[in-house]
């Protein structure tokens, strides 16, 4: 069985994380949490660009050691204070200078917070397919959508809003226990 918590949140680093689920009583190690912010670390090795961080303050520690002096790309996060006109000036300025797509004969990458290649990159440092993962979640359009358009079981904690997704999650329950035991009972086996 792997374990991963993969979360969509750009607002904090992995260790403060890690310190928050710790104490909720998760058994998990640092290398075991995929953030958005992970997606965005590797493919920006993949790529070796130099971005323009606009993220939170407390996201930082977790693009320690990249370059961001000369930046050629711009990552937008969960970071309200950087949406000041100086600020988007310089990312605007950015994307301006590297031109539009057509002109560049190029694809820009878009790493949605819960898009496919989110998805994607969380399992790719795994030994685990896409039909082999449950992505487990609360929110239908940010988290389950995502999981099921790469193939993945999407199983929604009941928020209320599990019936706006087409298709439905694999499974809703009423709570995070629930959703455990069901995958412990029931789905370990179906998997193997």
């Amino acid at each position: 069985l792997i374990q991963n918590i993969d979360t969509n949140t750009m607002k904090e680093c992995k260790r403060d994380l890690l310190e928050r689920l710790t104490k909720l009583g998760f058994d998990i190690a640092e290398n075991e949490i995929f953030t958005s912010l992970t997606a965005i670390r590797n493919l920006r090795e993949q790529k070796q660009v130099q971005p323009l961080l606009l993220v939170d303050k407390k996201a930082l520690p977790d693009f320690t050691g990249i370059a961001t002096d000369d930046p050629i790309a711009v990552v937008v996060g969960l970071a309200p204070e950087h949406f000041h006109y100086e600020m988007m000036n310089e990312e605007f300025r950015l994307i301006l200078d590297a031109g539009l797509e057509y002109a560049m004969d190029t694809k820009a990458t878009v790493v949605e917070k819960s898009g496919k290649t989110f998805f994607l990159e969380a399992l790719r440092g795994t030994s685990c397919a896409p039909e082999e993962a449950v992505m487990i979640g609360d929110d239908c359009r940010d988290d389950d959508s995502g999981a099921q358009d790469v193939g993945m079981r999407g199983i929604l904690v009941r928020t209320g809003d599990e019936d706006k997704i087409n298709p439905a999650p694999y499974l809703t329950c009423k709570s995070f226990p629930e959703m455990v035991e069901h995958i412990l009972d029931r789905m370990l086996w179906e998997m193997e």
